[in-house]
C-alpha cells in the first residue's frame, strides 16, 4: 500500500521541481521564552515561480533552518498565482499596493532596462520571469510585507484582454487604437 504513494509522490516533486524556481528571502532567528529559558528557532520565506508568470510566496518557522525553509517552500507551491505579463518580459501597467505597513510601486519598463529592484522584490521578479522592471518599496523594509505587498498588486494587476472581456469590448477598443481611416471614410 504504501509503495504506490511513495511513487505517486516522487514523480508529483520531481515534475514540480524541474519547472520551478526557488529563491530564499530572508530567514530570521526567532525566540520563545519557556520555563526553562528560551527555545531558538528560524523563520524562513521563499518566492516560488516558474519564470512565465505564475509566483507563489510561503513563510516556515521551525528549529533547523532546512526544514524551516522546507515549510516555507511547501506553503509557496501551494499558494500560487498567475500574473499577465506584457510580451513575457514586464507588467501591463503600473501599480501601487500594500500589506501592512509595506508598500510598493511596480512600474512596467521599456525593453533592456532590467529589473531595478532591491532585496526580496527582485527575486520576486526574477522567479517571475519579469526582465523589465523599475520596482520601489515606499514602507515597511520588512522583507515580508514587501513580498506580500508584491502578491496583492500581482492579484490585481489585470492585462488589456482581461478588461476587455470584463468590459464587453474588443482589446482593440481598450487600448485606444481605432482604425481611424475606417471611421472617416
Amino acid at each position: 500500500m504504501a509503495e504506490p504513494k511513495k511513487r505517486e509522490h516522487k514523480g508529483r516533486d520531481r515534475e514540480e521541481g524541474s519547472e520551478l524556481q526557488e529563491r530564499l528571502v530572508a530567514v530570521n532567528r526567532v525566540s520563545k521564552t519557556v520555563k526553562g529559558g528560551r527555545r531558538m528557532g528560524f523563520a524562513a520565506i521563499v518566492v516560488v515561480g516558474d519564470g512565465r508568470g505564475r509566483i507563489g510566496a510561503g513563510s516556515g518557522k521551525a528549529r533547523e533552518v532546512p526544514e524551516a525553509i522546507k515549510k516555507a517552500t511547501d506553503q509557496a507551491k501551494r499558494h500560487m498565482v498567475r500574473v499577465p505579463l506584457r510580451d513575457a518580459r514586464t507588467l501591463h501597467h503600473d501599480i501601487e499596493a500594500r500589506f501592512g505597513a509595506g508598500r510598493v510601486r511596480l512600474r512596467a519598463a521599456p525593453a533592456g532596462t532590467g529589473i531595478i529592484a532591491g532585496g526580496p522584490l527582485r527575486a520576486v521578479f526574477e522567479v517571475l520571469g519579469v526582465h523589465d522592471v523599475v520596482a520601489k518599496n515606499l514602507g515597511s523594509p520588512n522583507p515580508y510585507n514587501m513580498v506580500k505587498a508584491a502578491l496583492a498588486a500581482f492579484k490585481i494587476m489585470e492585462s488589456p484582454r482581461m478588461v476587455a472581456g470584463r468590459r464587453g469590448r474588443r482589446v482593440n477598443e481598450v487600448l485606444g487604437r481605432k482604425n481611424d481611416a475606417k471611421e472617416t471614410a
